[in-house]
């Protein structure tokens, strides 16, 4: 019977465009003191959400009283193709952009729409397909995917879906990185799969290549040196220090899952939800500054970006157009920003422009 329950999850979860699946019942404790540590040393930079509800975030059954077994999924994000008029893997195409500096880079996983929406959707009809399979048993859930206090990374680590990597990310040997975790916390005792093993070995591509050296020991990133919370997490003047390692990447930093070997094997999505919207992964930095509030809006909606806000994503662009040519246009660009009434916007102007006139 268990194994009859594992293969028609399995089945059921790829239906619905999950590359992959597992079951575990964790213990956290662990991670909770791994976890606590971070804090303390105050890794989490302004992320307060972060240090609130420690104790749900390390008990599932506190959070979700009914729980008893967790299942994880991971969803492929990348479109196929990333690029349509090349031939070159996803990877050098990715480098390509980012030694563009008139493009601007947006990490890979926000070029559709938005992952939230989608992961937490596509769980809701698994859990509903789980209800059905087990009835007459009452079964109680709750879907997740980087939503509340869960520990994604560690929950999904005690299952076979993959282990940690020095980047802090799951890592799967037959999809890389590249992919949503979502989890759905139920009511009924399912057999759980076996923990994968570590295959990182001495391997330290994801640190050695990291822009701005977040990633400070093995399994531990500091998100206040990380590209990916300053330019979205984080919505003041961004510290004089990073700014020329940011260099165009104006909504996140894929490069540790770049450099990542295991990233070979990263697998396209097979949903609409996650081509490329807006011409994302090849417009010009100008272009997207172009935009006004209400465009930023229009073309925004329903992707993960929206969340930034207008203001923080010109601040982004100001800051990479600064790491890039002075042609006439881009000193235009800044110049118009130099007076600019938002003291953040109106700094980092005159940085770029600065920069590119030193």
């Amino acid at each position: 019977m268990a194994a009859d329950l594992t293969a028609w999850l399995n089945c059921t979860a790829r239906e619905l465009g999950f590359a992959a699946v597992s079951v575990s019942q964790p213990d956290l404790s662990k991670a909770q003191n791994f976890y606590h540590d971070w804090i303390q040393a105050g890794f989490h930079g302004e992320m307060d959400y972060m240090a609130r509800n420690a104790d749900k975030r390390f008990a599932p059954a506190q959070l979700v009283p009914e729980t008893v077994s967790i299942i994880s999924v991971a969803m492929p994000y990348l479109p196929a193709p990333l690029h349509p008029d090349s031939d070159a893997d996803w990877q050098n195409i990715s480098w390509q952009t980012l030694e563009t500096s008139d493009q601007a880079y947006v990490s890979r996983y926000a070029h559709g729409r938005d992952y939230h929406k989608v992961v937490r959707s596509r769980l809701q009809t698994l859990a509903e397909r789980l209800t059905e399979h087990l009835a007459p048993k009452p079964v109680s859930f709750r879907v997740f995917s980087d939503s509340a206090p869960v520990p994604e990374v560690e929950i999904a680590a005690q299952s076979s879906l993959g282990w940690r990597g020095k980047h802090t990310l799951l890592l799967n040997r037959s999809l890389g990185s590249m992919f949503f975790l979502g989890e759905l916390y139920v009511s009924v005792d399912l057999p759980v799969s076996a923990p994968e093993v570590n295959h990182c070995g001495s391997c330290s591509a994801c640190m050695d290549v990291c822009p701005t050296r977040a990633i400070v020991a093995p399994y531990q990133v500091d998100a206040r040196r990380c590209i990916s919370y300053l330019t979205i997490e984080y919505s003041g003047e961004i510290p004089h220090e990073f700014r020329v390692a940011i260099g165009n990447r104006i909504y996140g930093c894929d490069d540790c899952q770049l450099a990542c070997p295991w990233n070979k094997f990263a697998q396209a999505s097979e949903l609409p939800d996650f081509v490329v919207r807006n011409g994302l992964n090849d417009a010009s930095l100008l272009t997207l500054l172009a935009w006004d509030e209400a465009m930023f809006h229009q073309q925004m909606a329903g992707s993960a970006i929206y969340r930034i806000g207008h203001a923080q994503w010109q601040r982004n662009l100001l800051l990479a157009l600064g790491n890039g040519a002075a042609t006439p246009e881009v000193l235009t660009a800044l110049s118009g920003f130099i007076n600019h009434p938002n003291p953040i916007l109106a700094e980092q102007a005159q940085w770029s422009r600065a920069q590119l006139l030193s």
